[in-house]
C-alpha cells in the first residue's frame, strides 16, 4: 500500500495525527472534518494513497471507489443523519480539492447550512 510521508490524510491514517475517528478497517478510514460545514461532516479516506479521483480510475480502485460509496449512508445514520445527507468527492484544484489524496466528504444534519 503505497503512502505519501508528507500527506496529512496518509498519516491520519497512519496514527500519527490524532483524529476523531467514526470508522476504521485495513482500506479505510474515516473521521470527523475539523472544519465542519454541517452539525454531520465526516470524510471517508482510503489508508492508501491516491492523489485523486482523477488519478483513480483503474479498474483495481472500483472495489474501493464502491466500497466507500456504499458505506456513507452507514455511518451517516450513526452519526445522526435521519432526513439524507450529501457526499462530496472534490476532484483536483479546479475542483476544490484542497487535499491532494482522495477523500469523500459526508454532509448531513438540519439545513440550512452555512456553506456548500
Amino acid at each position: 500500500m503505497s503512502q505519501d510521508p508528507s500527506c496529512i490524510f496518509c498519516k491520519i491514517a497512519a496514527g500519527q495525527i490524532p483524529s476523531r475517528k467514526v470508522y476504521e478497517d485495513d482500506e479505510l478510514i474515516a473521521f470527523h472534518d475539523i472544519a465542519p460545514w454541517a452539525p454531520i461532516h465526516f470524510l471517508i479516506v482510503p489508508k492508501e494513497h491516491l492523489a485523486s479521483l482523477y488519478d483513480t480510475v483503474p479498474e483495481k480502485h472500483q472495489a474501493l471507489l464502491g466500497k466507500m460509496l456504499a458505506l456513507a449512508p452507514e455511518l451517516a445514520r450513526e452519526q445522526g443523519a435521519s432526513n439524507g445527507f450529501r457526499t462530496v468527492v472534490n476532484t483536483g484544484a479546479d475542483g476544490g480539492q484542497e487535499v491532494p489524496h482522495l477523500h469523500m466528504h459526508v454532509i448531513g444534519g438540519p439545513r440550512p447550512w452555512a456553506k456548500g
